[in-house]
């Protein structure tokens, strides 16, 4: 059954990445361009200064890659493979949380993971560090502002994965409800004590418009939730037929 749950959740999430390539290149593509008008501006302004005081222009580094093939097939290809091996993942906890996670329906499973990945993979760390557009950043301290991010992911990942078996294990005692929302709690808890410790990274450059930073992040955001969302009620569905095909099965093995 694995097997055939982790084809299923590669190609289902690469159905979601394609969606998630659509929303992004109508929502996040023209706030990325008017990043890089931005970018370019500025460097044009340290040019003319530079000229103006007599000392040689700055070097600009070339361009490998040409903007119409970042926005195109670059974002594309991208998009595809992160969300081809998120689906692949995706697959593997499902198979390894169905019917551990509580009296809970395929489906219902599916939509579960989706909302606690999309969360603890994405929204929790977007908060602390959150998503920027070209010219937000500075280049000698790319490596740390990478580390910082993937630290807060794979926290909140253990913190949620943590919180899931505390509730498991509080069912009993306090009632599915109540251990839920002490979970939910415990969580809240750990992640708030996580982000006050690591450092903030603030590098937005003075007179980068807000509105475009604002409407870059906001286009991110609904990429990642059309990814996750599309994926878990997708990825439900088949597992549902995967899941029914198989319990006859064993139903019948066990008479």
């Amino acid at each position: 059954m694995t097997g055939k749950l982790l084809v299923r959740g590669m190609l289902l999430g690469l159905v979601a990445g394609l969606l998630s390539f659509g929303f992004l290149k109508l929502a996040g593509e023209p706030s990325v361009d008017r990043a890089i008008a931005f970018e370019s501006a500025m460097e044009q302004t340290k040019a003319d200064d530079a000229k103006a005081k007599g000392l040689p222009a700055p070097v600009e580094d070339p361009e490998l890659v040409s903007r119409s093939v970042q926005a195109g097939i670059g974002l594309l290809t991208a998009v595809a493979v992160y969300s081809t091996a998120f689906g692949g993942i995706f697959a593997l906890v499902f198979a390894l949380a169905f019917r551990r996670m509580g009296d809970f329906g395929a489906r219902a499973t599916s939509a579960l993971l989706a909302v606690a990945g999309f969360v603890s993979v994405y929204l929790v760390p977007m908060l602390k560090y959150p998503a920027n557009p070209p010219s937000v950043g500075l280049a000698e301290t790319i490596d740390m502002r990478t580390s910082l991010y993937f630290a807060m992911i794979l926290i909140s990942l253990a913190a949620m994965v943590g919180a899931g078996m505390l509730r498991i294990r509080l069912n009993q005692r306090f009632g599915n409800w109540n251990a839920a929302l002490i979970a939910i709690g415990v969580y809240v808890v750990v992640i708030s004590a996580v982000a006050f410790v690591l450092p903030e990274v603030n590098e937005v450059p003075e007179g980068f418009p807000a509105t475009v930073l604002w409407q870059f992040r906001i286009a991110s955001l609904g990429g990642q939730a059309v990814m996750w969302g599309a994926l878990g009620l997708l990825f439900g569905v088949a597992a549902e037929r995967v899941v029914a095909a198989r319990e006859p099965a064993l139903r019948r093995s066990t008479v």
